[in-house]
């Protein structure tokens, strides 16, 4: 592994964690007027409590501060992965509730799943760049959905959308501490730099 701690290597991937720290700022920045704006237009309260929706991914862990950077990344791929997955669901369950009537959600909701496919590839590159091999696609999508009444469509769309911005403060996160030199060897971090 010593391309992985190369000067070049190194700078590369400061570079790529930077670049996917503000992406995902972005991200997060856009899903929250996403959030606003769904949960107006969808006559859905703000503080309506959601259970887990199954297929998203949680960005809640356990022991963050012991997981490797190749861990961070390789959930940090699947979760958006999954996301993409949900999103496209969520857009053409849009689209069939209220055709072209709220062409603006629509269009929003069009461009938050396109800055996650951009991430999940941004991750990929990461990935890459630490020798790893990137896994495949399948089986990381969430199951197909169950028939849901037009308001549980609502609701797990709303839980869709909060676990998202929860993701992208989590991926922030995570790609700094991949940015953090003692990153570059893949060990989980020292108890020196815990949070």
């Amino acid at each position: 592994m010593a391309a992985a701690d190369s000067p070049s290597t190194a700078l590369r991937r400061r570079d790529l964690c930077s670049r996917g720290i503000r992406l995902a700022g972005k991200m997060r920045a856009d899903v929250v007027d996403l959030l606003d704006t769904y949960v107006e237009q969808q006559g859905l309260d703000a503080s309506a409590s959601v259970a887990a929706v199954e297929g998203v991914p949680l960005a809640a862990v356990e022991r963050w501060d012991e997981q490797t950077g190749t861990q961070r990344l390789l959930e940090n791929l699947a979760a958006y992965r999954a996301f993409r997955a949900l999103l496209a669901q969520m857009l053409e369950e849009q689209r069939e509730q209220l055709g072209e009537a709220d062409a603006g959600l629509g269009r929003a909701l069009a461009a938050v799943l396109l800055q996650v496919s951009a991430f999940a590839y941004h991750l990929e590159e990461l990935l890459r760049l630490e020798s790893r091999g990137i896994p495949g696609e399948e089986g990381d999508g969430p199951p197909p959905p169950p028939r849901l009444s037009l308001f549980e469509q609502k609701l797990r769309g709303l839980g869709v959308l909060r676990e998202l911005a929860q993701w992208a403060l989590r991926s922030a996160r995570d790609l700094r501490q991949l940015a953090k030199p003692s990153a570059a060897t893949g060990t989980a971090p020292g108890l020196a730099e815990s949070p």
